[in-house]
């Protein structure tokens, strides 16, 4: 699991039928610090997340393993929404 920042959204009108219904965000990996990298992945987001919101996110054939990507051609999924973040006993970061 990798933690990241939702930056923005993907639109796609045009794509395979084993997408449809899919919701895409645009997820930007953050470090403990929530200092933001460079990369941005395409994540199918399987649990409601929104632009702006701290998430747990995976890559590979791990993010084909949630209830909503089974079996559908996703490199990147959303599987959490952080709502506390805290490294050494110092939170980093709490949900508004």
């Amino acid at each position: 699991m990798l933690l990241g920042k939702v930056v923005g959204t993907v639109v796609a009108t045009q794509k395979v039928d084993t997408l449809d219904g899919l919701k895409f965000l645009l997820v930007r990996a953050v470090g403990d610090d929530l200092s933001e990298g460079s990369a941005l992945v395409v994540c199918a987001d399987s649990v409601g997340a929104g632009v702006g919101e701290i998430v747990l996110f995976c890559q590979g054939s791990a993010a084909r393993q949630t209830p909503v990507t089974v079996n559908r051609p996703v490199d990147g999924v959303i599987m959490a929404i952080v709502d506390q973040l805290s490294v050494q006993g110092e939170v980093r970061y709490t949900k508004e």
